[in-house]
């Protein structure tokens, strides 16, 4: 009890260095730019709809941003959510497809069909083509919509590109990862094309380009065409910082003196990001949009701690239900803002977005029934009371089940071998196999993980299924109650057994070999035609590869893959 007592000090005082140590006498980015009447006095109603910049981050850590106490420098970050509100009680999904289909639609995954794993590039899924999205939203009140980044949504079939779900143009990748100069992505042995789409066409001749660098200077080319009386959403879904770690050399050598290569690199990708965000801010205060404008920033899962990522003090990594998988950095810069300058620690999860913006744009979320988002803008914007008290993690019926657990340690209620984690008020309750739940500090040494590996490990996980938190006085899960709470545990369950009731099938098909690159010019690119769809759709299997040689290769590369994704998605070593 003592160790625990000792840690638990040495990690706020930590926490409390990180917010400290930030210089608040620093001229914000403001200041930069002479500011309109906007900034001097706002009306009661805006004068007109807002201008919105979505900003997304890849599998950035909860410890990666300098107001987290970081080591990284990001200077840009730091000054915009100093001048405007800090959501530290902010959440997101663990992985990349499922917290952009939140985002996108405002539904939780069980309400789309996407509560398994991401969306594969040889898979026929993506996002369902019922759902009404933020964009078309958009569209609807008059905004021109722009998306500049990576998807992730799925792309076998045209209908499911992101100009055919709202957005006017698109600069970015399809899929989960690619290399950030070649936009080569290989998703097994011999199974590569390029990645890189401009609208519905292979961008071939953007080759070679650092995707940060690309993507802001896109968003600045969009800023200077269009023009500021008319509202306009850009959403920025950045590749960094997800792998592969690459960054020009000129970021990598203001981190030599890290031991650690991977961290060394991905602090590097870090603050490249960091000054890309930078010229976005300033694009929008030279082209007249900042006056009128509400910028979000948000990270899409947790970070990557065995690729440079950190989410310390937090537990766990990207891919588990932990904190360090689903509270993610966010903050809201605006000069629109009614009370700035101050941390908010109101509910917020990534689906709230949705309502929120489209309320901001006056448009109409009469026609779209069933949300589970929230607006959240008076949170925000005045300190109010989050309508939020409750969050659905998720509910996944296909991974793996936990080994020791059993319907009748659900109370009858719910089979706690099933992974699933739900948040009710200050409580939060896991099932199932949640995934990796180490603490694990940043990887400054150059031997990590080392010794530094075995400091927190624990070895009592794997023969639990329940695990119950009070996370507004133990936001790090350092003390399970669920023994103590059963009354808890019941009552959070019993919320499980409700959100169960109201999921749809889960799709997740399998893969086909006709979406290999070669088969597409050696690009990643739609692939299925309507006939193959109404199939694929149906249920049944896609059709096999002839040759005998060829489809024993096939079936070793599908289960290789299947092999390979249950190690990464369980988070077992």
């Amino acid at each position: 009890m003592a160790v625990y007592a000792l840690t638990g000090f040495s990690l706020v005082s930590l926490l409390s260095f990180g917010y400290l140590s930030w210089d608040w006498m620093k001229p914000g980015l403001v200041a930069d730019v002479p500011t309109g009447p906007l900034e001097k006095s706002l009306p009661p109603a805006f004068a007109r709809p807002p201008h919105i910049i979505f900003i997304l981050t890849d599998d950035q850590g909860y410890h990666d941003v300098g107001y987290h106490g970081s080591d990284i420098q990001t200077p840009t970050l730091d000054r915009l959510a100093a001048e405007g509100v800090k959501l530290e009680n902010y959440y997101i999904q663990p992985i990349c497809t499922p917290s952009r289909s939140q985002l996108i639609t405002g539904r939780y995954q069980i309400h789309t069909g996407l509560q398994h794993s991401i969306i594969r590039p040889r898979q026929p899924n993506c996002l369902p083509l019922d759902q009404v999205t933020l964009p078309q939203k958009l569209q609807e009140a008059g905004y021109s919509t722009h998306m500049v980044g990576k998807w992730h949504l799925g792309f076998y079939k045209k209908e499911c590109l992101p100009t055919r779900r709202g957005f006017d143009t698109f600069l970015g990748s399809l899929t989960g990862n690619v290399d950030y100069y070649t936009y080569d992505n290989c998703d097994g042995p011999g199974v590569c094309g390029y990645d890189l789409h401009e609208g519905e066409d292979v961008a071939w001749d953007q080759s070679g380009k650092y995707s940060t660098f690309l993507y802001a200077q896109r968003v600045s080319k969009i800023l200077a065409s269009h023009s500021p009386r008319e509202p306009i959403f850009i959403y920025v879904a950045f590749q960094a910082v997800h792998t592969p770690l690459q960054s020009p050399k000129e970021y990598i050598y203001r981190y030599r003196s890290m031991g650690n290569v991977a961290r060394r690199k991905y602090a590097a990708m870090v603050t490249c990001m960091d000054e890309a965000v930078k010229n976005i801010t300033w694009a929008l205060k030279k082209y007249g949009y900042y006056d009128n404008s509400v910028i979000v920033f948000s990270t899409d899962n947790g970070g990557q701690t065995f690729s440079g990522g950190s989410n310390w003090p937090l537990r766990g990594r990207k891919g588990t239900y932990w904190e360090g998988g689903v509270r993610g950095i966010g903050f809201v810069h605006s000069p629109l803002i009614k009370r700035k300058r101050r941390t908010s620690w109101a509910l917020v999860h990534i689906t709230d977005w949705y309502p929120t913006l489209v309320s901001l744009a006056r448009g109409n979320l009469s026609n779209v029934p069933g949300l589970d988002g929230y607006n959240v803008w008076p949170a925000i914007s005045e300190g109010k009371e989050s309508p939020r008290t409750e969050i659905l993690h998720n509910i996944d019926p296909l991974y793996n089940h936990a080994k020791y657990g059993s319907l009748e340690d659900g109370f009858g209620i719910w089979n706690t071998a099933v992974q699933a984690s739900i948040r009710v008020g200050e409580w939060k309750l896991l099932t199932g196999d949640p995934g990796y739940s180490d603490w694990i500090p940043p990887q400054t040494l150059t031997n990590f993980p080392g010794s530094w590996w075995n400091l927190e490990r624990l070895t009592d996980g794997p023969r639990k299924s329940v695990w119950l938190f009070n996370i507004t006085a133990d936001p790090y899960e350092r003390y399970d109650l669920s023994e103590q709470r059963p009354d808890v545990v019941r009552a959070l369950l019993l919320r499980l057994a409700y959100y169960n009731r109201t999921a749809i099938p889960v799709r997740y098909p399998a893969e086909n070999p006709r979406a290999h690159p070669d088969f597409n010019g050696g690009a990643w690119g739609p692939w299925a035609g309507e006939d193959d769809v109404e199939e694929w759709e149906g249920g049944r299997e896609p059709p096999k590869s002839r040759g005998k040689k060829k489809k024993c290769k096939i079936c070793k590369l599908r289960s290789f893959f299947r092999k390979l994704n249950t190690r990464l998605m369980s988070n077992r070593i």
